[in-house]
């Protein structure tokens, strides 16, 4: 496969990808979220919010509020990225529209309750977790759905900060404007909408930093071999991953012999399993878990640098020397 067939072919893979992630988060918001008018975070949280109040079309104020930020993600995050969020704000825009209308509707032209009366919690637990799991996709293939989303990736570009931590702090603010609206019943009621919108955050974004943070694990290989160079090959060649090779020296045997240590991401170590297997069935060989691995091939160091190094403790030069 040539350079560009596969800048190509990651672009397609990308927006199936986003697409899939946005019927997935339809799915979840329209199913068991809007039926049991639960709130969330976000600008579909503000949209929900409105639409509860208003009746005002949900699918509408996401649009327009959209369409106000679009100017921050062309400024900071470029037209590739922004390309990605118009198409996934469209998408999502016609795939809620269309979801709301196969959705069944009782007399009253109500989103029918798909797990009955009474059945709030467990419906708010299915629907964001999916909701989470699908705004988790959409970011790992380089996509947003728009919103504050943009305001966690553009964070997330220049800081070593979680989406979910970034996200916080927004969604409370969002989902505490419910106390303000008297069409939503007693102060009981609006209580008690407020803490399921608190829910609904603290699971949505535990679901979206657990997806993504299971994509990014990464693991460490320690490899003990006498056909060291054949496995380092196979690996290298199948991986795409380089590694360094140790000096070991063994206690008991008193042989000196070379150890590879190897980097990879954790859904990579069945393939690397099999390859030492295949090669050397008798190696001796130790995994571990790693909380980070930076630099080329895994993820970015994100964190702000001075242009001069600190002169603190360095000795003060003699100007009278």
């Amino acid at each position: 496969m040539t350079i560009d067939h596969k800048i190509i072919f990651n672009e397609v893979k990308d927006y199936v990808f986003i697409t899939l992630g946005l019927c997935l988060y339809a799915f979840g918001l329209v199913v068991f979220l809007m039926p049991y008018e639960i709130v969330t975070g976000g600008v579909t949280g503000m949209s929900l919010v409105i639409y509860y109040a208003t009746g005002f079309k949900l699918e509408n104020t996401y649009l327009i509020i959209n369409i106000s930020l679009l100017a921050l993600a062309l400024k900071v995050l470029g037209w590739r990225f922004l390309m990605k969020t118009i198409y996934a704000i469209v998408a999502l825009y016609f795939i809620v529209k269309f979801a709301q209308w196969l959705m069944p509707k009782d007399v009253n032209g109500q989103l029918i309750k798909i797990l009955g009366e009474g059945q709030n919690f467990m419906s708010l637990l299915i629907g964001c977790t999916l909701t989470g799991s699908s705004l988790a996709i959409v970011f790992l293939n380089n996509g947003s759905t728009g919103g504050t989303d943009i305001i966690a990736a553009v964070v997330n570009k220049y800081f070593n900060l979680s989406l979910g931590q970034v996200l916080f702090l927004v969604d409370i603010v969002i989902i505490g404007s419910c106390f303000f609206f008297p069409q939503f019943g007693s102060y009981f009621d609006r209580s008690r909408m407020m803490v399921f919108g608190l829910c609904t955050m603290i699971i949505e974004n535990f679901m979206l930093d657990y997806v993504m943070n299971a994509r990014r694990e990464s693991v460490q290989f320690l490899i003990f071999s006498k056909m060291h160079q054949e496995i380092a090959s196979a690996i290298a060649l199948h991986t795409d991953h380089s590694l360094t090779i140790l000096d070991g020296h063994g206690w008991y045997t008193g042989q000196d012999m070379k150890v590879l240590c190897v980097l990879a991401k954790k859904n990579e170590s069945q393939m690397i399993f099999r390859l030492i297997k295949m090669i050397d069935p008798k190696a001796f060989v130790s995994q571990s878990a790693v909380i980070g691995v930076y630099g080329e091939g895994f993820d970015t160091i994100k964190v702000k640098t001075p242009k001069e190094l600190p002169t603190k403790g360095r000795p003060k030069e003699n100007k009278n020397a």
